[in-house]
């Protein structure tokens, strides 16, 4: 079994582990999970993850507006995440980002509150746990211009863009998705990311890695998916795992 295993993205907030997230929760030390970060998506979210936080010593928080979400919130939203992020087991400034692939939230609102929380986790001296969706170029625009800490979560992109995003200090996020057949980029990726910037995550309940694709996920799984990318990487599973644990506690300095 992995031990020392770090979810660096998870919403165990989700209504789909309502019947038994306590239980769920409760048995991850057991399973060789020693850390999680649940990210909020909006300030209600972020405030049902700071709880969480707060009721589980290995689980971290990150406050956000997701970019799904940003349509009808007022921008003073911004504040309470402010005030989120004062918490002392507030990793990050996330979930935060883009999201093209559906009509709305129009592109110009998303863009507003991903600025406004990326000048705000620089202000706060905070990384950002960032969702690019069919929105590549435009988000890594973002990232030249304000240069955060940070990681793309469940990336999407090309080797050339993740060059670039590593080129900029970013760290690199793969999750459950890499395993699925037709992600022949994200394998590309995952052969190429350098082993300092590669970290492991599931984006629970969602994106479970195959041989449980379509059902709901949770950070025991992560297991799966660092076998896989050891494979791929001709590595040793248990010091893949280890390696991107020590790299996530290099990004979110915060935890101790």
């Amino acid at each position: 079994m992995l031990t020392g295993i770090f979810d660096t993205h998870a919403h165990y907030h989700d209504g789909r582990f309502d019947e038994d997230r306590f239980a769920v929760l409760e048995g991850l030390p057991e399973q060789g999970v020693c850390g999680v970060i649940e990210c909020g998506t909006d300030v209600p979210s972020s405030e049902r993850s700071r709880a969480l936080a707060e009721k589980y010593p290995f689980v971290w928080f990150a406050a956000g507006i997701h970019p799904e979400d940003c349509g009808d919130k007022p921008l003073s939203d911004l504040e309470e995440v402010r005030s989120l992020a004062a918490h002392e087991k507030c990793a990050a400034i996330g979930e935060i980002g883009l999201d093209f692939y559906w009509p709305e939230p129009d592109r110009e609102t998303q863009r507003v509150f991903f600025e406004r929380q990326l000048q705000l986790a620089n202000d706060l001296g905070l990384p950002v746990i960032v969702h690019d969706r069919e929105a590549h170029g435009p988000t890594m625009e973002l990232m030249r211009a304000y240069r955060p800490a940070g990681v793309l979560h469940c990336f999407s992109g090309s080797v050339e863009t993740m060059k670039e995003a590593v080129g900029l200090g970013l760290y690199i996020g793969l999750g459950g998705a890499v395993t699925f057949k037709n992600a022949r980029k994200a394998v590309e990726v995952a052969k190429e990311v350098p082993a300092d910037r590669l970290l492991l995550e599931t984006d629970c309940p969602y994106m479970a890695p195959v041989p449980y694709r379509g059902k709901r996920n949770d950070s025991s799984l992560i297991a799966l998916t660092a076998a896989f990318l050891a494979e791929l990487r001709n590595e040793d599973e248990q010091a893949l795992a280890d390696r991107c644990r020590e790299n996530a506690l290099r990004l979110f300095s915060k935890i101790k």
